[in-house]
């Protein structure tokens, strides 16, 4: 029998008010506090923060506070990533994003998702897909990249962009829905 947890984290149906979960997210608000009451060049508070709290934190890596997420042990960060101000970044499923992607303020990256039978939605129960973003990736500023999507190595999103498929490598796209355009 898998834990609620242990669902959320494969991408089944789960109950996000299980004690557990609920525990986790509490953590996380605490670690969110801590990390954005800092400013830029406080290396020696944000780095052992986000080592301790996520999945995996590369060298290099620059988050510019305020940021958000859910859980953040979803989140494993490669190298030279650079991730400006407002982020947002629903992490129930595993978040993956490549060495050298710079994303731009606002951005926000979902892999919560609700199911579309009503009857399940008013259950409480929920879901996730995860995203994987490849490396020298440009997202720009208020792009969405929705559950279950993976964007391709050297892509670029426009500024504003929600990106409901996947993108392929060395492809710009723009627009809602995303679409290529070069």
């Amino acid at each position: 029998m898998k834990t609620e947890k242990e669902k959320m984290q494969g991408g089944d149906l789960y109950d996000p008010g299980d004690p557990e979960l609920c525990a986790d997210r509490a953590s996380a608000q605490r670690f969110l506090r801590t990390y954005n009451g800092t400013i830029v060049g406080e290396d020696d508070i944000r780095r052992p923060l986000l080592m301790e709290h996520f999945g995996a934190i590369g060298d290099r890596v620059a988050i510019r506070a305020p940021f958000y997420v859910d859980y953040g042990y979803n989140i494993f960060i490669e190298d030279d990533v650079f991730m400006n101000y407002g982020c947002v970044l629903l992490d129930v499923c595993e978040i993956k994003i490549g060495a050298r992607t710079q994303i731009g303020p606002g951005v926000q990256i979902y892999t919560a998702d609700h199911p579309r039978e009503a009857h399940e939605r008013r259950a409480g129960i929920e879901f996730g897909k995860p995203i994987s973003i490849g490396k020298n990736v440009w997202i720009g500023g208020n792009a969405i990249i929705l559950p279950g999507v993976s964007i391709g190595d050297n892509a670029i999103i426009g500024a504003g962009s929600v990106v409901t498929r996947d993108v392929p490598a060395e492809t710009n796209v723009a627009g809602n829905p995303a679409r290529v355009i070069r």
